[in-house]
């Protein structure tokens, strides 16, 4: 983390977008559907296969009820056009069921996809809805569906965190070093892609839970990740390492109290600002490697920042796909070449330790994050109308 704040994705107060978030409410009334329109899909996954009941649903409310009965720790979710995500459910663990319900108010083709240790673009199949269509045609309600769609991302991004930092912070208190080294990036992961919503909350939120050493200020108690981090991989357990994982899990648990407060609002507009901070973030000071100084796990941050940022980008999409289309493409090129980019250093279900990629491999990186934020950079003028 550095100290200059990005774009807040959210505000917290009484104005014009609480009218806003009004919209897909009525827009889901005229359809006259119900959460129970659409029985219980079932989605049975392994390490291999996504099997899914039924490859089609009327418009409304559909429920999902996802199994894994595979070895890794898997996904799902719901894709529209663009793969914007209109629902999701993570971190489902071996023998463990989750429900997922989605609100598909308009009819057409959509996927469906299982991620398999919660990596690439999934075992993906259309998924067909028919009937009636509720198609947001104004300005308002479109911004309005974007709000909503990011703040479900939000909530299920909040949930797989506190989720795997308390078994990472149960693996510290039990001494059990090689387990924590192997639960931290995948914890940091839910952290990265919405890091953005801590900042904008008050009481030096963000720096307890993400401070580098680095800039840590005289008098400052360093808490947070890092401070974890150089226990685990330089330093060994301390006396106070419990008592820093402890403030790990209640600081998380404020960002979550902060997020279901009712005063909490997303942004529409800033939303591409926030997307573009994201990778402004990786191109300005991870791509050197001075945020995972000790761990050397900066590839899973530069991942999470880059899902995070078309998490954003997609829920836009509607309004990009009917302004610029043009740039929507370019969009989806770039993020293509950036995610085939971060590819070739996946070993597994994770990356290479970013002290093994070379000064040339990260200039290549770099450049197609610069490409990506100067396209990504356009949305939000396109967005507000300008």
């Amino acid at each position: 983390m550095t100290a200059p704040r990005k774009v807040p994705l959210v505000r917290r107060s009484t104005s014009a977008l609480a009218l806003l978030a009004i919209a897909p409410l009525a827009l889901a009334a005229c359809t006259s559907k119900s959460a129970a329109d659409n029985a219980a899909i079932t989605v049975t996954t392994t390490d291999t296969t996504c099997d899914v009941s039924t490859n089609s649903a009327e418009t409304g409310n559909t429920t999902f009820s996802i199994t894994n009965n595979g070895s890794k720790v898997t996904e799902f979710y719901v894709y529209g056009a663009g793969d914007r995500v209109m629902g999701e459910v993570e971190n489902v663990g071996p023998g463990l069921t989750r429900q997922l319900i989605v609100n598909l108010a308009e009819a057409g083709t959509y996927h469906t996809a299982c991620k398999p240790g919660m990596v690439g673009d999934g075992i993906r199949a259309e998924f067909t809805v028919t009937g009636d269509s509720v198609v947001a045609t104004d300005q308002d309600s479109r911004l309005a569906e974007a709000a909503a769609g990011y703040r479900r991302y939000i909530d299920s991004q909040i949930t797989a965190l506190q989720e795997t930092a308390a078994k990472f912070v149960a693996s510290i208190k039990a001494g059990d070093v090689a387990a924590a080294k192997a639960q931290y990036p995948l914890t940091r992961t839910y952290y990265e892609r919405i890091e953005p919503i801590a900042e904008s909350f008050p009481d030096d939120l963000d720096p307890r839970l993400d401070l580098r050493e680095v800039d840590v200020e005289p008098g400052w108690n360093w808490t947070g990740f890092h401070r974890l981090e150089k226990d685990l991989w330089v330093q060994g357990l301390q006396p106070d390492t419990n008592a820093i994982a402890d403030q790990l899990l209640a600081d998380l648990q404020e960002l979550a109290d902060g997020v279901a407060a009712q005063d909490f609002e997303v942004d529409p507009i800033q939303l591409a600002g926030g997307a573009q901070s994201l990778l402004d973030e990786v191109a300005r000071t991870k791509i050197t490697g001075e945020e995972d100084i000790f761990s050397h796990t900066d590839l899973y941050d530069f991942q999470a920042n880059v899902d995070g940022s078309q998490a954003a980008i997609a829920q836009l999409r509607p309004i990009i796909d009917d302004r610029n289309p043009d740039l929507a493409k370019r969009i989806d090129q770039r993020f293509a070449e950036l995610d085939a980019e971060l590819a070739q250093y996946r070993r597994g279900d994770g990356f290479v330790s970013y002290d093994t990629v070379t000064e040339p491999q990260r200039q290549a990186l770099s450049q197609k994050i610069d490409a990506l934020s100067a396209e990504v950079s356009q949305v939000q003028g396109v967005v507000a109308g300008q």
